[in-house]
């Protein structure tokens, strides 16, 4: 009787102790220090400047249409939410990577009724061999542990939290690219609108050229010579910039129902009305190579899969050590209902196990192999992401200065063009030269002012590319 009223202390006081030694899994250190020896000491195609993460780079643009609309994308794109349930899935194999190595406790009724029939025992008088019916009645609690002696558990959650890390890192990344998605299709919605209002421009010079030469078709003067022909290369200009109109607006159609698609948007094609190209921001500090591996968000994801990978890693190794476990447990027998809450109907039990693994055949070798290549695999795609990444700022920095250059002889051709144009124009009203002039002035001009729109997108394209390879994150407004 005393041993099975002191069996309810004990087994309570032996959880305390088990709950107490149990091995908690730590995030693990970073691993960034793998890929120190690739990392330059300053940019190639730029000064070293101070640098980090731009979280208001939306708004340089200048338009708070834009900043609303990344906002809402964030909020409500389907990838995003995708995202967001990854990291609560992570979240919770986190949290459930330490139980194996916890107490488990199980309760349990069990109730049974047999019967025996003991053949070649007659009794006199009966009609039959002697039978009997049994029942047996019973409540358990049963504790069962496992302590986690070489860390095994401990290295298989510490595993789960890099994981954790690097889903967090791969949401960020993710809401980034969505943020540079949506301002990409901002900007090419407002070269369509900037291109439709140039081809219209355009369409109105080819009508009055149209116009004019049929006057001086009318009068017979063809001392020019070709007046005729000079007429349907001007109806052919024409017809060509009313193709153009249709291709921009067509295009413009396409980049606002894009726009609604990556804001959760049915697409109807109704956002964005009168939206032109912004100003060029400020260029962003870049700072030094070694600050980007800090605030990269694919960056940093590829160190904690490759984290995650050396721990698997110590898993695997593990495994091939012997594991202890030790069991109680507790509870009442009878075959009586009534019985089971009567202490004297009591039984318990303890134990404990020692298990080694000697032949398995290989596969444990085998999962320790598999561990060690993933391991090397994820520390080659780490480093793979960082010369990426160094890659991705270095091509948009010498991007930026050459898109500069270009910009400017653009601008320097347009002004020529312009004055060609307004030349030949005078020229064509005094008698001293022909309307093919005209034509070819003009038609330059307008393709050099249209080859300036699409060099000015161009360039706010590669603003947003370096935002981005530097590893600018957006911070979601109200937040």
């Amino acid at each position: 009787m005393k041993i099975r009223n002191s069996l309810g202390p004990f087994l309570v006081s032996t959880t305390i102790v088990l709950v107490a030694g149990c091995g908690v899994g730590t995030v693990p250190d970073s691993q960034v220090k793998k890929v120190a020896d690739i990392t330059p000491g300053n940019w190639a195609a730029s000064q070293a400047a101070k640098g980090g993460v731009d979280e208001r780079w939306v708004s340089r643009f200048g338009d708070r249409r834009l900043a609303t609309l990344v906002s809402e994308a964030v909020a409500a794109n389907p990838s995003m939410r995708s995202a967001e349930e990854k990291v609560r899935r992570a979240v919770i194999l986190a949290k459930s990577a330490n139980a194996p190595s916890l107490p488990q406790a199980s309760a349990g009724l069990s109730g049974t009724r047999n019967k025996q029939v003991f053949v070649g025992l007659p009794i006199p008088g009966a009609s039959g061999p002697l039978s009997s019916l049994s029942s047996s009645l019973g409540a358990s609690l049963d504790v069962s542990w496992e302590p986690d002696v070489w860390g095994k558990v401990a290295a298989s959650q510490s595993a789960e939290l890099a994981r954790l890390g690097a889903e967090k890192n791969a949401y960020q990344a993710a809401r980034a690219s969505l943020a540079g998605q949506v301002v990409k299709a901002w900007l090419a919605l407002g070269e369509a609108n900037e291109q439709i209002t140039l081809a219209e421009e355009s369409l109105q010079i080819r009508r009055d050229t149209e116009t004019a030469i049929e006057d001086r078709f009318a009068q017979s003067l063809d001392d020019e010579g070709g007046t005729a022909a000079q007429l349907r290369l001007a109806r052919t200009d024409t017809a060509n910039t009313q193709e153009v109109i249709e291709r921009w607006k067509a295009e413009s159609a396409r980049a606002r129902r894009q726009l609604e698609l990556l804001a959760g948007r049915y697409p109807a094609g109704k956002v964005g009305a009168g939206v032109t190209l912004p100003k060029l921001p400020p260029k962003p500090p870049t700072g030094l190579p070694s600050e980007l591996l800090k605030r990269r968000p694919d960056v940093l994801e590829a160190e904690r899969r490759f984290a995650a990978a050396i721990q698997d890693t110590k898993v695997a190794d593990l495994a091939r050590f012997p594991s202890f476990s030790l069991t109680s447990s507790t509870g009442r027998s009878s075959s009586k209902l009534g019985d089971l809450l009567d202490s004297d109907f009591g039984v318990w039990s303890l134990g404990g196990n020692l298990t080694a693994p000697i032949l398995s055949g290989g596969s444990l070798k085998a999962e320790f192999e598999n561990a060690g290549s993933r391991e090397r695999g994820a520390l080659a795609d780490l480093q793979r992401k960082v010369l990426n990444a160094f890659g991705e700022v270095e091509q948009a920095l010498i991007a930026d200065y050459f898109y500069d250059q270009r910009i400017a002889a653009a601008r320097r051709a347009l002004n020529e063009a312009k004055e060609a144009d307004s030349a030949s124009a005078q020229d064509y009203a005094e008698g001293v030269d022909n309307i093919l002039t005209v034509l070819q002035a003009r038609g330059q001009r307008i393709q050099i002012a249209s080859q300036l729109v699409t060099l000015r997108r161009q360039r706010l394209e590669n603003r947003v590319n370096l935002h981005l390879a530097l590893g600018g994150d957006f911070q979601v407004r109200g937040k």
